[in-house]
């Protein structure tokens, strides 16, 4: 048998599925792998080194909106799509601050974090969780009441799948505007994108929480036709256009941003791209090809000259895209250890690389993870330090991996955990000791359990 390959697929329909799935495999001797169904950076869902079974929670997809309380029970095997869509057919007001893209699986991105444009508002999809339904290493169902507090807090964040197979979320959801502002500021290095770039760093985390302007950096050509580096400076404003360009005007005026840079629409329309919205309901969306994701924390400006370095090395080799999403606001309010994910005050902001090819084959491989770890080389002096920071939900194999026969010690384990969750690494192996001893739920980067 291919050691990549699973023994079974297990698609349930219900929490007595998974519970027996997870008996069985027990039983067996059997790894398991969790997979929700959207995005995942390593592929450690769906491939081991030894025997496994596959549990795809593709038929658990139940979105139940109550507009009595604000909030909503959302199965894992959902999309985000399918979440907002299933919110907005009820609600014109009620939203939910999770990621952009509407094909991520929600399992995932909620136990991992969840950052998107409503971030600075409301904080990450993990800090509006309020309940859980999972099935735990001896089969057993849980609720937040009965599973403990220690375990309800390591799965907003420290990752699920080293602690059971979540099968629901009950979320709260947030207030937003009928009209949100969606506004698009291209500028080329020839157009001063070095200046505005570096200026945003000390602005945009400060920016007004309803504001949210992210830069993505990607390659383009200027007016002569030459390559060159081009910083899209995106924002969503949760209201008008008329309120939006006054407060730009005193904030960051040096960007011009003006009306004709934005349109109006709906909060649910910002993640259909132009096309309906029914599209979030689409599940066929796929990523061809193959990628690869880094991440950086930053809590110091970028000087103008690391900048100038940053983008000829950007502009070396098989070019990807690097995204920089702001935080301020709400995330320097919630204190490192109120959930695992620690990357709170004092973070300006998160940088995503991401490297996308289709060709296959080594060399093809090897030409674009190059371009990512070179960019990510470089960078080395300008992030966060002892630890670099990293985020979850960008998961990097790079870091460091357990074990194939999880016998990796906490210290082992470290390496790639004071990354990700930095002091709270510690309680979340304290809490994977108690509910799983026997490292049953694990991955090349699951929690190890500490005693």
């Amino acid at each position: 048998m291919n050691s990549s390959s699973p023994q079974f697929i297990i698609t349930p329909q219900n929490e007595a599925h998974v519970q027996a799935a997870v008996i069985c495999s027990r039983n067996l001797g059997l790894g398991v792998r969790v997979r929700s169904g959207g995005h995942d950076y390593e592929g450690l869902s769906y491939k081991a080194a030894g025997p496994f079974v596959i549990i795809d929670l593709v038929n658990l997809t139940k979105v139940s909106v109550s507009l009595d309380t604000s909030t909503a029970w959302v199965e894992s095997g959902a999309t985000l799509g399918e979440l907002y869509y299933q919110i907005a057919t009820r609600s014109s007001t009620l939203g939910f601050p999770a990621g952009v893209c509407p094909t991520i699986g929600v399992g995932g991105h909620f136990s991992g974090g969840g950052q998107g444009t409503m971030t600075r508002k409301y904080g990450l999809a993990s800090d509006n969780v309020l309940d859980a339904i999972m099935v735990d290493a001896n089969g057993t169902i849980l609720d937040r009441e009965s599973m403990s507090e220690d375990l309800f807090w390591a799965i907003r964040g420290g990752g699920g799948a080293s602690f059971g197979v979540i099968l629901s979320w009950k979320i709260k959801l947030v207030p937003v505007p009928p009209i949100v502002t969606i506004c698009n500021v291209p500028k080329t290095l020839e157009q001063g994108a070095t200046k505005l770039a570096h200026l945003w760093q000390q602005i945009a985390p400060k920016l007004h929480e309803d504001i949210n302007m992210r830069v993505i950096i990607t390659l383009a050509n200027n007016t002569k036709g030459e390559k060159t580096a081009q910083a899209l400076f995106n924002s969503l404003y949760l209201g008008t256009i008329q309120q939006l360009i006054p407060l730009m005007n005193v904030s960051f005026p040096e960007l011009g941003l003006a009306a004709k840079d934005c349109h109006e629409l709906s909060w649910v329309q910002t993640f259909a791209e132009g096309e309906s919205v029914k599209v979030l309901m689409n599940r066929s969306h796929e990523i061809k090809g193959y990628f690869k994701g880094k991440s950086d924390y930053v809590n110091q400006p970028i000087p103008e000259s690391g900048l100038e370095g940053m983008w000829k090395v950007f502009l070396e080799g098989e070019a990807g895209v690097m995204i920089w999403d702001p935080y301020g606001g709400k995330m320097s309010e919630i204190a490192e250890d109120e959930t695992p994910f620690p990357h709170r005050a004092g973070i300006l902001y998160n940088i995503q690389y991401f490297s996308k090819w289709e060709e296959a084959g080594v060399e093809a491989q090897r030409k674009h993870m190059e371009w990512t770890n070179n960019i990510y080389k470089y960078m080395t002096p300008f992030v966060s330090k002892s630890p670099r920071r990293a985020f979850l939900n960008y998961k990097d194999i790079d870091l460091g991996r357990n074990d194939e026969n999880g016998n990796t010690s906490f210290s082992q384990a470290g390496v790639w955990g004071q990354s990700y969750f930095k002091n709270n690494f510690k309680r979340l192996a304290l809490v994977k000791g108690r509910v799983d001893p026997s490292n049953f739920f694990r991955d090349e980067q699951s929690i190890p359990p500490l005693m």
